[in-house]
């Protein structure tokens, strides 16, 4: 039987935006959605506007969380990305797209921030 994954996922975003803001990025937006889909966080950090994915796991059985961002997704998160960029008049500024890993394993949570993950896809 497979378990929903909604309160691992919620969990691991609370987790990642408390580290996010002790990294000194300011949080715009979490959860943003639009009909092309949802951004988990999005970010000023250095004056540049990051776009972050939220991954969430309990074990690296299934790949790891920086894995799970395939480039269908890239593809999905870019699009996103313009159209917030656009919504917010915000295209002008510099973007990212980062990924925050966040683990569930053993007692304590432990969560990782990769600056850079990838680059915007057409």
């Amino acid at each position: 039987m497979k378990r929903d994954p909604r309160p691992l996922g919620a969990a691991g975003e609370e987790i990642a935006a408390r580290l996010l803001a002790s990294l000194g990025y300011r949080i715009l937006d979490r959860n943003f959605r639009c009909p092309l889909g949802e951004l988990d966080v999005v970010a000023i950090k250095d004056r540049t506007l990051v776009f972050l994915e939220v991954k969430a796991r309990t074990s690296d059985d299934f790949g790891g969380p920086l894995e799970a961002v395939d480039r269908r997704k890239r593809r999905k998160l870019t699009r996103l990305a313009q159209y917030y960029a656009k919504l917010k008049g915000l295209v002008d500024a510099p973007q990212r797209f980062d990924v925050v890993a966040v683990w569930f394993e053993g007692g304590r949570p432990r969560a990782e921030v990769y600056e850079n993950a990838f680059d915007a896809e057409e």
